[in-house]
């Protein structure tokens, strides 16, 4: 079977960079830098942005480019003879399925709050009615069944329709919305009374307050931040890397995916915190601040259902990018593995993802008593994923390209420089770097995350 390509350039960066735009950009980054004190955080996550996740991405896609793969015959495809990598391919296929059985619920939550807005369902409510809105879903089966069904039988039928005529089209679409809304709601921002003490919150490094909260506590946090807002280490980004062609070098790709990723996070905070200044509502709620804090502030605000709603379509856009570039994964892995036929991938997975997300709806009611180690149902697998699979399988991806028992540095080197843009330095310091700092750096993440 001959494979799928790009139609463009900008439809792969679009693609990529719509993967890695998702809930952790809109949603973890500003409840995270609220609670460590903005500017100086932002300052330490966009250091550890270009100096960890650069890199890991590059390797991820170039594992895929010159595997021309998924992840299980990527690796075959690299590995020596009598080598056993491609047995984490199997890890990312789980991962992917893993992150979408709760992922689905969070993008079905963001869906039915743009609906909620648009139908005035929040006008005129109090602060506990509106609070209480978020308990009442979450105690609806029905509800949030409803429309986790939407997003995932929306996300495969994009899917079903092929890489370019799909994804790549969908995509396009979806993203240039994604950054139209988010100016506006940026701008919206802006001219709120006292927005300007939020900026300065957000974006002006106060040492003293940093120094408070413990500047070690938050540079971990900007680490993990700048770590899992790409969405490397279970193949989510491999694939597209095997979608490329050779023209650019994958340096310069990362780059551009990590800077429309980062432009999404820093705006989605702009939006945020001048809001919150403006009606005097903590910026550091923590993980209620978009569905509590927020629709509080859009409810006080004039032409706040208007704003609501927007917020919510934008907060839906790129929850989705995320939902059908990892369907994407799912399919593309069953096809290379099994030899199914895209309908016959589509189907399937519909069927394996619209069972297997039913677990973390339901742990919300049905089986609220359910714990697993202490956690409920979305928050371990939330864990499993985030502080253990995406720092692992990052590890793995680079002991591969940068020992000589994987691939082996030469050849990843060779790979991410083929073609014409920002290249990897050949410098000694580079290989050193890549080699025995990288490498100790995400170790601190993992163990760090699994304490």
């Amino acid at each position: 079977m001959k494979r799928e390509n790009f139609g463009s350039r900008l439809g792969f960066i679009l693609v990529s960079a719509g993967c890695a735009i998702g809930i952790g950009n809109v949603w973890r980054f500003p409840y995270v830098a609220g609670e460590n004190g903005g500017g100086v955080f932002v300052l330490f996550y966009l250091l550890f942005l270009l100096c960890m996740g650069v890199p890991v991405l590059t390797m991820e896609l170039a594992v895929g480019r010159a595997g021309r793969s998924t992840a299980v015959n990527a690796y075959k495809a690299l590995e020596k003879p009598r080598s056993k990598w491609h047995l984490h391919g199997w890890v990312c296929l789980l991962g992917n399925l893993v992150l979408m059985m709760y992922y689905t619920t969070v993008a079905g939550w963001m869906l039915g709050y743009f609906f909620k807005f648009l139908s005035g369902a929040f006008t005129g409510l109090d602060a506990p009615a509106i609070n209480g809105m978020f308990d009442a879903m979450k105690a609806n089966p029905g509800e949030m069944i409803l429309w986790m069904v939407l997003v995932v039988v929306a996300g495969f039928a994009v899917c079903s329709l092929g890489l370019q005529k799909g994804l790549e089209r969908i995509s396009k679409f979806i993203m240039t919305a994604l950054l139209l809304l988010i100016i506006v709601l940026a701008v919206n921002s802006a001219t709120l009374p006292n927005a300007l003490e939020g900026v300065r919150f957000y974006l002006l490094p106060d040492w003293q307050r940093a120094q408070e909260i413990g500047i070690a506590k938050m540079i971990t946090a900007a680490m993990n931040q700048a770590f899992f807002t790409l969405s490397v280490g279970i193949g989510s980004m491999q694939i597209f890397g095997s979608y490329m062609s050779r023209q650019q070098t994958l340096t310069g790709e990362s780059v551009r995916i990590c800077a429309l990723d980062t432009f999404v996070a820093l705006m989605s905070g702009l939006i945020i915190f001048p809001a919150c200044f403006a009606f005097g509502v903590s910026p550091n709620a923590g993980p209620p601040l978009i569905f509590q804090t927020l629709p509080n502030v859009f409810s006080n605000m004039a032409g706040g259902r208007l704003w609501g709603s927007l917020f919510f379509l934008f907060m839906t856009f790129a929850s989705f990018t995320t939902v059908i570039a990892v369907f994407e994964n799912l399919m593309a892995s069953c096809m290379d593995n099994f030899g199914w036929s895209r309908k016959k991938a589509t189907l399937i997975n519909l069927a394996v993802v619209l069972l297997t997300s039913l677990p973390c709806i339901l742990g919300y009611n049905v089986l609220s008593h359910v714990r697993i180690m202490g956690m409920d149902i979305l928050d371990a697998e939330d864990f499993l994923v985030s502080n253990v699979l995406l720092p692992a399988g990052s590890l793995i991806y680079l002991l591969f390209c940068v020992t000589k028992w994987g691939w082996g540095y030469d050849a990843f080197l060779a790979e991410a420089n083929t073609g014409s843009g920002m290249k990897l330095s050949k410098h000694k310091w580079m290989k050193f770097y890549l080699r025995f700092v990288l490498p100790l750096l995400i170790l601190v993440i993992l163990i760090q995350g699994l304490i």
